[in-house]
């Protein structure tokens, strides 16, 4: 058995319509709030790294799901598949309120050591707590999305995406005009609710068994969450330790910072879609026993993504003098993002190939391997590069440099790990 190219966009296309489309919106909703001023830029933001930093702890709930549900999916399981998306949605309602809770609680503190102003503090957490209440909504997208990728199906989830971001990007002007950034909150939340009602819908149109929370399928999924929480806290923590040095560089540089990490959230949920179609069909390989079937999976992968990376850095590279006055019209945040601009495309050339290799491993269910290198690249790279820049007054171009440490570390480890098969273990238990 081989996996054709057609196999694979089957699954990309649709995935990166989902993928995109989230970033998109918060693209749109970033130029909205830029033509507010630099001032409710930076609030927002604070904001935005606080609630991306909360729910993509999470990530188990689509990624970890996916890599379990694709493996009883290709063993003939299908049942069982969807029952993981059962369990997945109330792990994601439970945490999501803790949460959402503590947001609640602490907008303000974490405001202020993020932005180090008082004034930037009190804006980021009026936003703060308005979207607070999107989070558990979020988490519960974050296992719809699993459990259908891991059967193959990545169609309704952009349909339910869509039915969210679309009526989201139309009330953020609207909103924004009427309320200010706190607008901004308000369609979110709005956006968020259609998109998981509709999850929700799917869920118990499918599912045929019993819908009580089962701690023995939760407990298998938290062991491969567990791996997945330390590595998204790794990112967390580099993000996070990057919005505070590049508030400490002033209102412009956290505001540039900002623009270029938006623009970066959508290259790489772009190159991901790849990365997604290469995690279903790896693990449902290996569900069926088909090593052969789960290499040649990321082999094609690797080109296809390379191909599409090369074009958006050129696309980026062409575009250097256009596209961060769609965000901007300040002169002093558009002359900071021009150092770290070309960082940005080195990086998504070099992207394209450590984000269709994590595809591969996450689908192999090889979470302790990313784990492990996400640390190393984290505390080896891109910590050391931020401080190094905050020291030596590297401004935001240094900052991005450590990014791009980062992602050098990880692609020499993605490459090692795949070229040694030692992912490739045949194992169809849920």
């Amino acid at each position: 058995m081989t996996v054709s190219a057609r196999q694979i966009f089957a699954l990309a296309l649709p995935a990166l319509g989902v993928l995109s489309a989230t970033p998109l919106y918060l693209l749109l909703d970033t130029a909205v709030i830029g033509r507010l001023g630099s001032f409710e830029l930076a609030a927002l933001a604070v904001g935005t790294t606080v609630q991306s930093t909360v729910t993509t702890q999470l990530t188990f709930l689509s990624y970890g799901t996916t890599a379990r549900a694709s493996r009883l999916y290709g063993s003939g399981q299908r049942d069982r598949a969807v029952a993981e998306g059962v369990q997945a949605t109330w792990v994601g309602l439970a945490v999501g309120m803790a949460i959402a809770s503590l947001i609640w609680l602490s907008a303000g503190h974490i405001g202020l050591w993020l932005s180090g102003d008082e004034a930037t503090a009190a804006a980021a957490a009026e936003w703060l707590h308005i979207a607070a209440f999107a989070i558990p909504l979020t988490l519960v997208v974050m296992a719809g999305n699993g459990w259908l990728r891991g059967v193959q199906d990545t169609r309704r989830p952009l349909w339910f995406t869509l039915a969210g971001v679309i009526p989201g990007a139309v009330l953020i002007p609207v909103l924004v005009g009427r309320f200010g950034l706190s607008g901004s909150a308000m369609a979110n939340v709005v956006g968020v609710s259609i998109t998981a009602l509709c999850f929700l819908f799917a869920l118990a149109r499918e599912h045929q068994g019993s819908w009580r929370p089962d701690r023995s399928i939760m407990r298998r999924q938290l062991v491969m969450g567990r791996d997945l929480i330390l590595r998204s806290l790794s990112f967390q923590v580099a993000f996070v330790s990057a919005a505070a040095v590049a508030a400490r560089f002033g209102t412009s540089s956290l505001a540039a910072h900002q623009i270029m990490l938006q623009l970066w959230n959508f290259i790489t949920l772009v190159l991901d879609s790849l990365a997604i179609a290469a995690q279903a069909l790896t693990g449902a390989a290996l569900g069926r026993g088909s090593v052969g079937v789960a290499k040649q999976v990321g082999q094609r992968v690797i080109v296809y993504s390379l191909v599409f990376a090369g074009v958006l850095g050129a696309a980026f590279a062409a575009g250097a003098h256009v596209i961060p006055r769609l965000f901007t019209n300040d002169g002093s945040v558009l002359a900071i993002i021009t150092g770290p601009w070309w960082v940005m495309i080195i990086m998504i050339v070099l992207g394209g190939v450590v984000f269709a290799l994590d595809g591969v491993l996450l689908g192999a269910g090889d979470a302790a391997f990313l784990r492990t290198i996400t640390l190393a690249s984290v505390i080896l790279g891109f910590l050391p590069g931020v401080w190094i820049s905050f020291a030596v007054d590297g401004g935001l171009t240094g900052i991005w440099l450590g990014l791009l440490a980062f992602i050098v570390i990880r692609l020499l480890a993605v490459v090692w790990r795949f070229r040694s098969m030692a992912w490739a273990v045949v194992d169809t238990e849920g």
